[in-house]
């Protein structure tokens, strides 16, 4: 009897051992919003590409210093015609469900992101058309040469062809108008870690891949991911302080000292690749939701110019975001191919030079506008808008701030049912030419999805287009500045600031903090 007692404690032991090092290897994950759809194709946006990159792979994504490396394909490169790029695809990849990776998958996938309801279209506007050429080699033609097509794909999504055509997903959800399909809640991918369970805003439990092609080239040092997303800023750090979570993006800016200083957590910190923005609808003949009648006070470059310098942005900096974020004047941060000093200088804040403007333009009495801003997806952001509403009450812009989760936030935009309204922007390109094609460009069937602004420019959308194919790069970095010129001149956005990104961690945790926000878990080693 003694003996059996002791046999069932050693077993106990081994089994609590055996629970600890599992313990060990699951990474609890948290941060403020949760990922929109698991339909790889139908946003783009940067918490629903994190979590799809976990599961999902492209043919080449970038890796926790934002440097393109081999996914999907082994080698790219252009073939003697400068129009077609020739991919090598990584041979002996399995999906999650045991499918052979080859080809057909590629340009399944590649062909449904340039469908219509995909938010990945504008990246691959420049493509003519996508060929398999054998099992493991595929050729991508394009309308012109164009030696930026690899930056375009770090993002684009691998789906299993046969998988997605059996459950009825053979073209991407709508989202923006509430469309559905199964792959909204359902993964086959070949990303390091399967869908274990799911529960849109609540928890996300991901298992490592077994069969994953990248064992012995990454760490893979985790075994379970358990998402969280966490929306109010003060619950998500008590998670982390009290080790209900090992990592958090997203740490509020008043939180850094608490998180820097309590035992047992550190906090990384970097430069994000991504601006935060307020876009004005100025292409309507009227607005929905503003106090004039009849015509549109935002189509008047002056309104626009005096609201652009009745932001304090160094206010915003010190006391929204407690020195968190760099103040500029353009919707393009340092790392993009495009910027310079001039570009990023921002208007000095200047009340009487705007009341000025104000009454020049007809509007001294000032007038109401309703703002929409989201509420769960940058950096303090409704806070960021509190301010701008006070900042512009001064000039005599009242307005009605509307703040909301991105998942009703985002579809204003995308529907262009809005006025005034924030938006962050990453370029996982690191070239205008992104910014360009989805923010500045005429709202097409195939650019400027994001564009909700109205503006149209068709001499500007000619110097986009050229951009695709020109291979000058002396002349190409020319028009890049003529389009920012334009861009800047008639205040087609109003800039803020550049994010800086914090997340905090279980000192067990080392893993650096990724540019794009995106932590590939891979990647990911414990102490």
């Amino acid at each position: 009897m003694k003996k059996s007692v002791l046999k069932l404690t050693a077993a106990s032991l081994a089994i609590c051992a055996g629970l600890s090092a599992a313990n060990a290897e699951t990474l609890r994950w948290a941060r403020a919003g949760d990922s929109l759809t698991l339909d790889p194709h139908a946003q783009n946006e940067g918490p629903t590409h994190a979590l799809a990159h976990q599961m999902y792979e492209p043919l080449l994504q970038r890796d926790m210093e934002a440097k393109i490396i081999p996914a999907l394909a082994t080698s790219w490169e252009p073939t003697e015609d400068p129009t077609v790029w020739e991919f090598k695809l990584r041979e002996g990849v399995k999906f999650h469900g045991g499918e052979d990776f080859t080809a057909d998958d590629v340009v399944f996938s590649f062909k449904r992101a340039m469908m219509p309801t995909s938010a990945m279209k504008e990246l691959l506007n420049s493509i003519k058309d996508v060929r398999k050429v054998d099992d493991h080699t595929v050729h991508f033609e394009t309308n012109g040469p164009n030696p930026l097509l690899p930056n375009n794909m770090t993002n684009l999504f691998i789906m299993d062809s046969g998988w997605a055509t059996d459950n009825g997903c053979e073209a991407p959800q709508d989202i923006a108008n509430g469309g559905d399909n199964p792959c909204v809640r359902a993964v086959n991918g070949t990303g390091a870690f399967t869908l274990e369970s799911r529960k849109q805003d609540s928890k996300t439990v991901l298992k490592q891949n077994p069969n994953y092609w990248g064992k012995g080239e990454f760490p893979l040092e985790v075994t379970e991911i358990i998402y969280t997303p966490i929306q109010e800023g003060a619950t998500r750090v008590s998670a982390l302080l009290s080790g209900e979570v090992d990592l958090i993006q997203d740490v509020p800016v008043q939180d850094l000292p608490i998180v820097e200083k309590t035992d047992g957590l550190k906090l990384n910190t970097a430069a994000q690749n991504r601006t935060i923005f307020f876009g004005m609808n100025q292409g309507a003949d009227d607005l929905t939701s503003d106090t004039v009648d009849g015509k549109n006070p935002l189509a008047d470059n002056r309104v626009r110019e005096a609201m652009n310098i009745a932001l304090n942005r160094q206010a915003i900096q010190k006391i929204v975001m407690r020195d968190q974020s760099a103040p500029t004047g353009v919707i393009m941060p340092p790392f993009v191919n495009g910027w310079t000093e001039a570009l990023d200088a921002y208007p000095e804040y200047d009340v009487p030079k705007a009341k000025a403007l104000m009454e020049e333009a007809g509007y001294g009495d000032g007038f109401g506008i309703t703002l929409n801003c989201p509420n769960d997806r940058y950096v303090n952001d409704e806070g960021i808008c509190q301010a701008a509403v006070g900042m512009l009450g001064q000039i005599g812009v009242k307005v009605n701030l509307d703040a909301k989760p991105k998942a009703q936030h985002f579809p204003l935009i995308q529907n262009k049912t809005t006025d005034f309204y924030m938006l962050g922007w990453g370029v996982p390109t690191f070239d205008s030419e992104y910014i360009f094609n989805f923010l500045a460009h005429t709202t097409t069937d195939k650019l400027g999805s994001w564009n909700a602004t109205g503006y149209s420019n068709p001499e500007l959308d000619a110097k986009i287009a050229s951009l695709a194919s020109e291979t000058d790069q002396e002349v190409r970095n020319a028009t890049i500045a003529e389009i920012w010129d334009t861009v800047k001149s008639e205040n087609l956005y109003l800039p803020i600031h550049n994010q800086v990104l914090n997340w905090g961690m279980a000192d067990k945790v080392n893993f650096a903090v990724q540019p794009e926000d995106q932590p590939h878990f891979k990647f990911l080693t414990f102490n």
